[in-house]
């Protein structure tokens, strides 16, 4: 690694070395006004940035610790300070040495927001209007950037570290951070007020069945045994809902409960699944390079896992033409398979897959498809974000073939909503159907036994 890319690696480049936020940067219309002392302060703080980057001997930050780091660098601001007239008390300086370990090491002024644990997402508005989503509703924060250049020094920082680039020819980039956190970034000139920056946080601790139940009410004890049923039993399981919805969290904890003794391979955009397995095989689309080569393709990565001797096959979401290889494999001995796709409802999910069909250029009639989708899919799960933010399972229903040209399905359990709050919340229960599954008879030769209470359509949970 080059000085240049140690010096990129702490600081990302300046505004003039990318022009393509050179124009958003002086646009007026987007600049703060400040206070005359924190005008000082972050003067300060920008000098003392730039002088530690001149002090500091570059070549031996690559073999030390982040926490060795942050050491170093307050002994040298402390060791500035002593040399300027500027008089702050303790508090400004704690802040002031926090402040510019976060610029050196981390993501600026994004690192206090990264360090709360109820923070989902992190929406980059404009430098000056970041958002926040806690507890699935979004706040605007008071955190903010100094100014355009001194975000898209950051968004420099976040693309360079995983090899990508981001500039007037390519203004829009997908990263990832060390954490796991989905990072996507969009610059002028297609991004009109400035640079922008989205950042969806991986969990450091992976929720699992009893959150959702006992922490966010997002199903029913009979809910999560069932499910968890299903995926011990090789059902094959299609996860329905919109953005935000909790659909990845729930594959997550679903296909952590596959037997150690399974080889499995998942497949995803942008690698968020944590399974625990010891077995697992974990595969990574890739986009195309600047010159527009080198694409890996989700449908190429499920046609190669067949190959691998699977025992289940995990995809992320499907969005396109992947749909139809991975129904092949679950109607051709990878049972057990499952996988996501953005749907408002489960009627809905289905026309979404049959669509995809037709983008894989499989001129197939109407029938056929949804003849594969009903052999494929034995269960959709159907999750929502309410309008007060809870994520909940709305829905789970049975595939149960077709009549004519027409997928039937059964509805297994559901959560009606009863009302709203005068505070916004909004009330309801969850209940069962009353229809026992057909997929109860497949259970049983697993070993496993659902009994008749769990579908007493008398019973309500709040």
């Amino acid at each position: 690694m080059s000085m240049r890319d140690i010096r990129d690696r702490l600081i990302g480049k300046t505004v003039e070395e990318n022009p393509a936020v050179v124009e958003a940067v002086e646009a007026p219309a987007l600049q703060a006004s400040v206070s005359p002392a924190v005008e000082a302060y972050l003067k300060l703080k920008s000098k003392l940035h730039v002088q530690i980057l001149d002090k500091v001997d570059l070549t031996s930050l690559e073999s030390m610790s982040e926490l060795r780091l942050r050491q170093e660098i307050a002994t040298l601001v402390d060791l500035m300070l002593s040399e300027h007239p500027e008089q702050i008390n303790d508090l400004e300086r704690r802040t002031l040495v926090r402040d510019i370990q976060n610029e050196m090491l981390g993501l600026g002024p994004l690192e206090l927001l990264m360090a709360d644990p109820a923070v989902s997402d992190i929406l980059v508005n404009s430098y000056n209007k970041i958002y926040v989503e806690r507890r699935g509703r979004l706040e605007l924060t008071k955190v903010a950037f100094t100014d355009d250049s001194h975000l898209m020094r950051i968004i420099d920082k976040i693309v360079s570290r995983v090899g990508r680039r981001i500039d007037e020819s390519s203004p829009m980039v997908d990263a990832r951070l060390p954490d796991g956190s989905r990072v996507n970034a969009i610059i002028p000139p297609i991004a009109l007020d400035g640079p922008m920056l989205s950042i969806r946080r991986f969990a450091a601790i992976p929720l699992k069945m009893t959150d959702l139940v006992n922490g966010y009410k997002s199903l029913t004890p009979d809910m999560a045994v069932m499910l968890e049923a299903l995926a011990k039993s090789k059902i094959n399981i299609l996860i329905s809902g919109g953005t935000g919805s909790g659909k990845t969290t729930l594959l997550n904890i679903l296909s952590g409960y596959i037997p150690e003794s399974e080889r499995i391979v998942t497949i995803e955009d942008a690698a968020e699944l944590q399974l625990q397995q010891a077995h697992v095989i974990r595969l990574e689309t890739r986009p195309p390079n600047i010159e527009g080569k080198g694409e890996v393709t989700q449908r190429a990565l499920v046609r190669n896992a067949l190959r691998m001797r699977p025992d289940r096959i995990v995809i992320g979401e499907v969005r396109g033409a992947e749909a139809v290889d991975m129904m092949q494999a679950m109607n051709t001995g990878h049972e057990g398979s499952m996988t996501t796709i953005h749907a408002n409802n489960a009627r809905d999910a289905i026309s979404r897959l049959e669509n995809m069909v037709g983008m894989a250029g499989f001129e197939l009639p109407h029938k056929v498809a949804r003849q594969q989708i009903a052999a494929a899919i034995t269960v959709i799960v159907q999750g929502n974000r309410l309008t007060d933010g809870q994520r909940k399972i709305t829905s789970i229903q049975e595939i149960t073939g077709m009549e004519g040209e027409i997928v039937t399905m059964q509805e297994i359990f559901a959560f009606r909503q009863t009302g709203v709050k005068p505070s916004g919340k909004v009330i309801g229960h969850f209940e069962a159907t009353g229809i026992r599954p057909k997929f109860a008879d497949r259970l049983h030769n697993f070993g496993i036994d659902l009994p008749d209470s769990m579908f007493d359509p008398t019973q309500r949970y709040e």
